[in-house]
Order: C-alpha cells, then structure tokens, then sequence
C-alpha cells in the first residue's frame, strides 16, 4: 500500500483505502489487486502508461465503474456497496449519486455546459443538486472563479475561454460541491504547453490548502514538487510506489526505469 513518504499512516482513516481491487472488461482484466491508502490531506500522483488501469481506478473511486472483486472505501465508507454480515450489497443509484457528491473528478476534456456561461456551469450542479438558492450558489460560484483567477471571465462562455481557462472553470464547478477527495484524470493533457502552468498552479494551491487528491499525469515536476507518494502502475498493478523524489530519482523496478527515461 502506498502511504506518506516516511512509509507511515499514522492514525487516520484513509480518505481512499484500495484493497486487493479488481476490475474486469469481459475477459480484460484491467485491475489486477490494487492496494493503496491515500491519507487526509494527500496527493497521490498515478503514474504510467497508457492501459495500466489508472483511468479506470480513479472511475471506481466514484463508482462510475463497478469492482468486479476486492475492497474499496471512502473516508471509511465502502464505494458503492453496502454490507451486511459477509456480503456485500450494491447501492441503489440515488445512493450513489449522494455520496458521489462528496467526490470531485476533473477530466482531461473539460465537459462544460457549451450553451452557460463560466458563473453557470458552476452555478448549475449546486441550484440543481444540492438544492442551494441561486444567490448563494452564485456567490460562492464567484468566490471559486476569484480562486482561480478567472473572476474577469464570469460572463464568458466555454467557447471565448482557452483550454487552460476552461480547465480551471471545471475544477472550480468540482469545488462548489464542497468535495472531500478530489480526482484528476490527466488534466492538462489536452492543453497547449504555454497553458499547463495556470492549471497546475491552481492544483498546487488546493494540495497546499489540505485537499486529498488522487492525479493522474504525466507532469513529472508536479509529482516531485507536490506529491505525497507517487505511484506506478502498469498491467493493472501497482508496480512500484513510495515518495516521489526517491522513486523518481531512484526506481527500483525496471518498469519503472523505462518509463521514466522516456518521459524525463
């Protein structure tokens, strides 16, 4: 399991605890016994190529995938599942959706509302989710763009922001469901080099304020810099993890080793 750089828990309970999780796509198996614990107020960065199963992880977290086999909780609260002596019970989807709420996912796509503006994407879930009137939805929806300094661009439309923009209007829709665990799936990846910066300027930010964020990227320098704990996964496994400075500078698995040179 993967735990603070000092290889440590302490004493709380995991945000994300991960034991042996399986996932399969018919006879694909996608995740091969994922273990891993993600404290409060973690970053843990996944790190690997593309088809190990990072993507596919971060999905179960919020149950937009079901595990085929395995143990996988939430701040102590089994992911989609209810049990009841030894068995294990699927949730209804109204279920889901509820504790889904306490989960925010950035995607590498963006997935703004074309046709609202950067006020009402991130307006939109708190008026129509969690039932918040529209003026303290929109207060708080400016207090978000101020936060990721885009406050000048509340009346813009997805289509007048840059990819960097957008990225960070999405990250502020996240944040006004209150999250307490933050998923990103390869956030800058669609975006033009000069534009990465802002977008992980803003995650830096949210890892300094406490927030416990599971990432999946390739942006080495944020995995050295922020993290927590880096890991490695390939063929669905964990293949190596610890404190990101070590296994950068130090991997010990040859998988690792050849991921790395081809992306440092």
């Amino acid at each position: 399991m993967t735990g603070p750089s000092d290889g440590t828990f302490g004493a709380g309970v995991p945000m994300v605890l991960a034991e042996d999780v399986h996932k399969s796509f018919g006879h694909l198996e996608v995740l091969d016994g994922i273990d891993m614990a993600v404290l409060p107020g973690q970053v843990a960065v996944l790190l690997g190529p593309s088809g190990s199963g990072k993507t596919t992880f971060l999905r179960c977290i919020n149950h937009l995938e079901k595990i085929s086999g395995g143990r996988l909780s939430v701040d102590g609260v089994l992911v989609g599942y209810r049990q009841h002596g030894d068995k294990l019970y699927e949730l209804r989807d109204r279920e889901v959706a509820e504790r889904r709420r306490e989960i925010g996912m950035v995607f590498q796509s963006f997935n703004l509302f074309p046709h609202m503006t950067a006020l009402g994407n991130i307006m939109e879930a708190q008026v129509q989710v969690l039932r918040r009137s529209r003026g303290a939805s929109r207060e708080k929806a400016m207090a978000l763009l101020e936060r990721v300094g885009l406050a000048d661009r509340a009346t813009y439309y997805p289509s007048q922001l840059s990819g960097g923009q957008q990225q960070r209007v999405a990250i502020a829709r996240a944040l006004a469901m209150d999250p307490k665990l933050m998923l990103f799936d390869e956030p800058t990846s669609a975006l033009d080099p000069e534009m990465v910066g802002e977008v992980l300027d803003v995650m830096r930010d949210l890892a300094t304020a406490g927030m416990t964020m599971l990432v999946v990227t390739h942006e080495i320098g944020f995995a050295r810099e922020v993290a927590d704990t880096l890991v490695f996964m390939d063929g669905g496994q964990v293949v190596e993890s610890g404190n990101p400075r070590d296994v950068i500078a130090h991997p010990q698995h040859r998988r690792t080793k050849d991921f790395l040179s081809k992306v440092l």
